[in-house]
């Protein structure tokens, strides 16, 4: 199974800034033996449309809605996602979960959504700190990600799976390449219980992965890629997680 790097530029970016960071990125890709994606906020999703037309990065969204169509101001649907060649959509980041209120239920009818539309969701899932030092965390992760399985049944075997520790997003800490193999393990084994193609599914180490650790975290024997938050930002940085996924 070939590596995935994904980053998640969150609300980061700009035209420049976006033109500058992919063409760098393009510049050192070479030929690189895992797949890239990259997520932008949506109202870059045209400009970087065309800047990785014919190119090797796929491109992501860092949302989907949960509607089809409608009256839902604010809101971007998997077919208008789809119109913008997006080939992965982020559902259930901890972000969207904790400011905006997402419960299991929402993120697995999202992940639906994108299925449909012949996009891949990555789905991510994770434990707080206070949840972790309960020893809550395999129930935590093991429930987030029963709600998708329930409710997408047979098609769970085309999902990505994304493990993200929340204490360790965007604080500079990271779970030990033990401690995200041990959950690795658990997410593994609940998929391979639902799906008799569990072993085609990646599954991502999400918590400040970056270029320092990236080797020893993909080295381990159930983490198939990485979800980069502020690493994807730096070509050099990104550059060097996707040289250890090779």
């Amino acid at each position: 199974m070939k590596k995935l790097i994904a980053g998640n530029w969150k609300m980061n970016g700009s035209l420049a800034a976006n033109d500058k960071l992919l063409k760098d990125i393009l510049a050192g890709l070479g030929q690189a033996s895992c797949e890239v994606a990259v997520g932008v906020p949506a109202v870059y999703l045209g400009q970087c449309q065309a800047l990785l037309a014919g190119t090797k990065i796929d491109l992501a969204s860092q949302d989907i809605s949960a509607h089809e169509a409608g009256a839902y101001t604010g809101e971007t649907s998997a077919a208008m996602l789809k119109e913008f060649g997006v080939r992965y959509a982020i559902v259930g980041h901890s972000e969207r979960r904790q400011y905006h209120g997402e419960t299991d239920a929402v993120v697995a009818t999202k992940a639906q959504r994108a299925l449909s539309s012949g996009i891949t969701p990555i789905v991510c899932v994770g434990e707080t700190l206070a949840e972790r030092e309960a020893g809550l965390t395999d129930e935590v992760v093991k429930r987030q990600l029963a709600a998708v399985i329930q409710t997408n049944g047979h098609c769970i075997s085309e999902v990505v799976v994304a493990y993200e520790p929340v204490w360790a997003i965007g604080t500079g800490k990271t779970a030990t390449p033990e401690q995200a193999q041990q959950v690795h393990a658990v997410l593994r084994a609940q998929l391979k219980a639902a799906s008799e193609h569990a072993d085609r599914i990646k599954l991502l180490y999400g918590g400040s992965m970056n270029a320092a650790n990236a080797a020893s975290l993909l080295a381990q024997p159930d983490i198939d890629g990485g979800l980069i938050g502020g690493a994807a930002l730096k070509a050099p940085d990104f550059l060097t997680i996707i040289a250890a996924a090779a």
